[in-house]
């Protein structure tokens, strides 16, 4: 794998430099940027082109969901991967369809690199937190169909 160029963006600046430190601790990835709007992200990502955006989903200005739609436009080769605390089946699901990978936060110490090897490699990831809250969900909603 050639050196991935990172754009870490997240409002909540000790999670920023947590992440940003994770990187820089891998010589095939580079840390290139960070923003902490979704504003921000879109702007810094039509400038740098980087090869993989780690986005958060509550940012303020403009949401990690909208920002995704706009990255699209303006820096279409860049890979995302939504980094978030959220989990819940419609946003994991949402977010699928925009982004490459989904990695909630509680699972980053572990699965970080797995999870960028993964989209850089073209497929989806998607963390192991988001998979069993996905199919906790979808469980769930199909038993209180079948009990109507």
């Amino acid at each position: 794998m050639h050196v991935v160029r990172i754009l870490v963006v997240d409002d909540f600046e000790p999670w920023r430099r947590f992440s940003s430190a994770a990187i820089e601790l891998e010589p095939q990835l580079q840390l290139i940027g960070e923003a902490s709007d979704g504003l921000e992200a879109v702007q810094k990502s039509k400038e740098l082109k980087p090869d993989l955006i780690l986005l958060d989903l509550g940012l303020p200005k403009l949401d990690g969901m909208a920002a995704a739609r706009q990255i699209r436009k303006v820096s279409p080769k860049s890979k995302i991967l939504f980094m978030t605390q959220e989990s819940s089946a419609a946003v994991v699901r949402e977010a699928m369809e925009i982004g490459a990978g989904f990695l909630v936060k509680t699972d980053a110490g572990t699965e970080l690199l797995a999870a960028v090897v993964g989209v850089m490699s073209g497929e989806q990831f998607l963390s192991t937190t988001a998979q069993s809250d996905t199919l906790e969900e979808t469980t769930t909603e199909l038993a209180q169909e079948e009990m109507q």
